[in-house]
């Protein structure tokens, strides 16, 4: 009897009810929030589900990302092996090739005038960069915040862990995907408010073809300048090159279709189980992610509102040939933001078709917020 009574004893006391307080139920309501976001709203379901997902599980079952060293049989959690994949900037990198795989280059080539959209569009990271100066994070943390301004994920976790910033790489993630999944509820009021209506209706005027010679030369060129300037932006500039060389050069389709299908998925998931798992109670709620959210979010805005104001600069000086909408585009979330810039152009002109204009910009803010990263790099003399 009083066997049966210890192992009753026991199956209770490991219930997580026993080993969790509020701060973790606190959590769980944030993660089943972002849940609802991903699958009821369809905010970038790719990205929120498998980052809710983590977050859940981390503040259920916290041993889920326990290191080898933590272990009392020298085994991590599982959640702890995916995380070091992120660490060693691996998972960043293949999620690079895929997009690069995915994404078509033509707009920008064909309009290399979107490179300056892309490049004002990175003004929302030097500004948090400063931000976070002045609220007290050193130097090193404050360049892997300010990234979070790029709206670019995998690009925010490779900075802060080539700079050694793993203890805020979890807020910073959590942060950079949040805003990339919301793209469509935060850029248009900014795009609005810094736009008349005329602006808006703007028609461009429809882009050159761009040959086949163009395209494969471009994914070579871009590295081979870019990765001698800045060696440093190998890791993901190489990479989203790489997925781009094999999807223009039309001999290695399987290649092209595994890039950004199969690998590119199965690394989603687990960039993003091991990114939301970093968001435990203990390490997710205290000043520091506070102010790494509302950073991210003045960083993003920032961003948003450089892209504009030089689109309507760049609209003046053609003399209304360019719709400053498009300059929103010149984030790194791909292909979310030309997305909103033709949807919100749509509103003032249903026949205004703006999507493959805004993807000029929107590719260039990719490569432009990895160079701000291998740029921060090179400051710190990290490589």
């Amino acid at each position: 009897m009083s066997y049966i009574i210890e192992t009753m004893r026991n199956l209770v006391l490991q219930m997580a009810f026993f080993n969790l307080d509020w701060k973790n139920g606190l959590m769980i309501v944030i993660a089943c929030g972002l849940l609802y976001l991903a699958i009821a709203k369809e905010f970038e379901p790719l990205l929120l589900c498998p980052i809710a997902f983590g977050m859940l599980l981390v503040n259920i079952y916290p041993d889920i990302m326990m290191t080898v060293e933590e272990s009392a049989n020298g085994v991590g959690g599982l959640l702890h092996y995916f995380y070091l994949m992120d660490e060693w900037a691996i998972l960043p990198s293949l999620i690079f090739m895929g997009v690069g795989a995915m994404t078509d280059f033509g707009p920008l080539i064909a309009n290399p005038k979107s490179f300056l959209l892309g490049a004002a569009a990175q003004f929302g990271i030097f500004a948090a960069y400063f931000g976070a100066i002045a609220l007290g994070f050193n130097d090193k943390a404050a360049a892997a915040v300010s990234i979070i301004g790029g709206a670019d994920g995998p690009t925010s976790i490779f900075l802060a862990g080539k700079l050694g910033q793993t203890a805020l790489m979890g807020p910073i993630a959590v942060a950079a995907y949040s805003y990339m999944s919301l793209v469509p509820i935060i850029q248009p009021p900014i795009m609005k408010l810094l736009t008349t209506e005329k602006e808006r209706a703007i028609k461009m005027e429809q882009l050159r073809p761009v040959s086949k010679l163009e395209r494969i030369l471009f994914p070579i060129v871009v590295t081979i300048v870019v990765c001698l300037i800045l060696p440093t932006t190998a890791p993901l500039v190489g990479m989203l090159m790489l997925g781009n060389l094999f999807r223009e050069s039309g001999v290695v389709r399987q290649l092209q279709e595994t890039a950004s299908n199969a690998l590119m998925y199965i690394v989603v998931i687990i960039l993003g189980t091991s990114v939301g798992a970093t968001t435990s109670a203990a390490a997710f709620l205290n000043w520091s992610t506070i102010k790494i959210v509302v950073l991210g979010l003045i960083a993003f805005a920032f961003g948003t509102a450089a892209g504009v104001l030089f689109g309507k600069l760049m609209c003046v000086a053609t003399k209304g040939k360019v719709n400053p909408l498009i300059g929103s585009a010149g984030v790194s979330a791909v292909p979310m933001a030309a997305r909103v810039s033709q949807k919100v152009g749509a509103e003032s002109d249903p026949t205004n078709f703006l999507l493959m204009h805004a993807m000029g910009p929107n590719v260039a803010g990719v490569i432009g917020t990895a160079v701000a990263a291998g740029t921060f790099m090179a400051v710190f003399g990290v490589f």
